[in-house]
């Protein structure tokens, strides 16, 4: 039998400057699946070669001439949505691209470190390939939440419980839509999203501002309490751990594992190991299987578990993976996980 040929992906580069464009191009092409059909120097040359060249998938930077890459998106989404990997230097504004629809980014080098420069390079190619079999038609709007979320709010002041958040690609969005449904009093939540360093502490922040819970980026001794939410430093591990009768985390660099750090297994099997039936764990869009093992443990353990609907998934990685060897108990659509997350939390406390 034939083996059937991988599809080209096309890609559009967009960069106000000329010789990172002619950089980034070279590097592309250099793998078989990836064909550069169009450069452009700010969105509106972009405009034009997307509506002349049907791009599989565009790199754009946020600081350009004439337009920034946010307003752009938000022009260009509602009416051509298309996969877009945002290359920018690292500043809060990569948030205001994928809430403006940019699925991922890469930080772009702050030196010419040739190392550093490389492993750019591979992410970027890795995020393209990725973002050509994603699922667009799950960006919404954020839904309004109503009586029924206050008043499972006011149920949810068990200190023992914790609740577990791991994603990828896709997951910035995935985990403010969760999160901002979350009460004042919820229980202390733990948070996995694959992403480097310094964008890690923005994106805490970032959440912090506009969430009724409390978001940090977690150091190491953290002491976990209602209200709070703790992601993983950019590589560095998180890990539960308990000291008496309270939780903490253990903050540390250790292997990669999965290809990640941080790694949503070895926050998960932690959580298992540590808590057990007192907490709920969630896995949400992401390529790959991170996850996947420590969530079954976690739901071996008498955790409850639940994944990301396929349908609201931007990708139906991590999900899958869980899913497929049976970590998952339940499959629930996004704008409805922290709601379901709540009720969980809720039988919980009544069955103890």
């Amino acid at each position: 039998m034939e083996k059937r040929e991988r599809k080209i992906i096309r890609v559009l580069i967009v960069d106000d400057s000329k010789l990172f464009r002619n950089y980034l191009k070279t590097a592309l092409e250099k793998d078989a699946r990836l064909e550069v059909v169009g450069m452009a120097s700010d969105p509106y040359e972009a405009r034009d070669r997307i509506l002349e060249l049907h791009p599989d998938v565009m790199t754009l930077d946020v600081n350009m001439p004439k337009m920034n890459g946010i307003d752009f998106l938000r022009r260009l989404m509602p009416q051509y949505p298309m996969p877009v990997i945002v290359v920018s230097s690292a500043c809060s504004a990569v948030f205001d691209a994928m809430e403006a629809g940019a699925l991922d980014f890469v930080e772009k080098p702050a030196s010419p470190n040739p190392s550093a420069v490389e492993s750019m390079l591979n992410e970027l190619i890795l995020k393209v390939k990725i973002s050509s079999t994603s699922n667009l038609r799950t960006r919404r709007k954020h839904r309004k939440y109503d009586s029924k979320d206050v008043q499972n709010a006011v149920t949810v002041q068990e200190t023992k419980k914790i609740i577990a958040i791991g994603a990828s690609t896709g997951g910035t969005e995935a985990i403010y839509e969760v999160i901002r449904g979350f009460p004042a009093n919820c229980p202390p939540t733990l948070i996995v999203q694959h992403m480097p360093p310094v964008f890690t502490k923005m994106y805490a922040d970032r959440m912090n501002a506009s969430c009724t819970v409390n978001v940090y980026e977690a150091k190491n001794g953290d002491w976990l309490s209602p209200g709070t939410v703790l992601i993983a430093p950019g590589e560095h591990h998180m890990k539960l751990v308990k000291r008496g009768n309270r939780y903490k985390v253990e903050i540390y660099r250790g292997d990669k594992v999965n290809g990640h750090r941080p790694s949503v297994d070895v926050m998960f099997e932690s959580v298992a190991r540590i808590a057990g039936n007192k907490a709920v764990g969630i896995i949400l869009t992401g390529m790959g299987r991170d996850g996947a093992k420590g969530l079954l443990q976690m739901r071996e353990s008498g955790a409850r578990t639940i994944g990301q609907s396929q349908d609201t998934c931007v990708v139906y990685g991590m999900p899958k993976a869980a899913f497929d060897i049976g970590a998952v108990e339940c499959q629930v659509a996004l704008d409805s996980i922290s709601s379901r997350v709540l009720q969980l939390i809720f039988e919980n406390q009544e069955g103890k």
